[in-house]
């Protein structure tokens, strides 16, 4: 083992002790430590950094370049301590450029046409039901898909309109409260599914044509299905995806919360618990999903300055 490797080893188990996963460190950074000492280098500099940093085997520009910089800035400095000729690589040195995807924000119109087309799947009663009321959960819940596959019967509350969202993302849990229409909703279609399985063999909310819990590949593929033949998003710059039920309830209630001046900032730690986002900055990316959403904010940012100069 070599003194970089050891230094590495050590530099790893002091940031795990801090809390940190360190998942992309510890698969970058050996190869880093790899290439100083294939060329003798005995500690970081921004020259090997950068060099390291942009190698690519096919030769083409990948987003795995600013990854290694962040991973190899992070060593660098706790090398720093030790190695007197170690350099810093500064940041910006190769910006990360995110591929942001802007989501496809539903109407009321395409909700309902999603909905109608479900209702409308001639495989079974079951099977339309199903679909039927699993749209309408995402669209006024905000559910993420795998959450609402994962619903047992047992995580509704029927007397407190609320759900039970059992180890999500991240291993949180929460409480969702829905609205009272979309409890009648659900529990209408409990009790069609109770009729024609009345004997259940798991305990899943939503129940598939093979009386067991929904897989993700069939709901997805089911629903472009829908959405092709609701015509939804045609011509649109994003396709709409099962996901985005999910931003446009986000955005919605953003949109409603400026249209009544309620006080947004104090309320988006509220949304964001609501969706189980792990901080609130999560949520403030909705702000620029929608440019009605984002010309409210900037006019309400704007009126603010104006009162506070005046």
């Amino acid at each position: 083992m070599s003194a970089l490797e050891r230094d590495l080893a050590d530099y790893l188990q002091l940031r795990r002790s801090l809390g940190h996963e360190l998942a992309e460190a510890r698969w970058l950074l050996p190869g880093l430590v790899a290439y100083l000492d294939a060329h003798g280098s005995p500690t970081v500099t921004i020259q090997a950094a950068l060099t390291w940093a942009q190698q690519s085997p096919t030769g083409q520009v990948t987003t795995v370049g600013p990854r290694r910089m962040t991973a190899a800035r992070g060593f660098a400095r706790y090398l720093a301590g030790i190695y007197p000729g170690t350099e810093i690589p500064p940041s910006g040195l190769m910006p990360h450029r995110q591929r942001w995807r802007q989501p496809f924000i539903y109407s009321t119109a395409d909700i309902e046409a999603l909905m109608n087309k479900a209702r409308r799947l001639a495989s079974s009663p079951l099977r339309a039901a199903t679909y039927e009321t699993l749209i309408g959960l995402l669209a006024s819940g905000g559910l993420r898909i795998g959450e609402a596959i994962k619903l047992d019967r047992s995580d509704v509350d029927w007397s407190g309109n609320v759900l039970l969202i059992r180890e999500s993302k991240f291993g949180k849990s929460r409480l969702v409260p829905l609205h009272s229409t979309a409890i009648q909703a659900l529990s209408a279609y409990a009790a069609l599914r109770d009729e024609l399985d009345p004997r259940p063999k798991e305990p899943s909310f939503f129940m598939s044509l093979t009386h067991k819990r929904l897989c993700y590949t069939v709901v997805s593929q089911t629903f472009r299905k829908l959405v092709n033949n609701a015509g939804i998003g045609t011509g649109a710059p994003s396709a709409p995806r099962l996901h985005d039920l999910r931003h446009t309830f986000a955005v919605r209630t953003l949109l409603s919360w400026y249209r009544t001046e309620e006080d947004v900032q104090a309320k988006i730690p509220s949304l964001s618990t609501y969706l189980g986002h792990r901080e609130p900055a999560s949520t403030y990316w909705y702000l620029s999903a929608a440019p009605e959403l984002l010309a409210l904010a900037a006019a309400r940012q704007h009126t603010g300055w104006t009162a506070a100069r005046s």
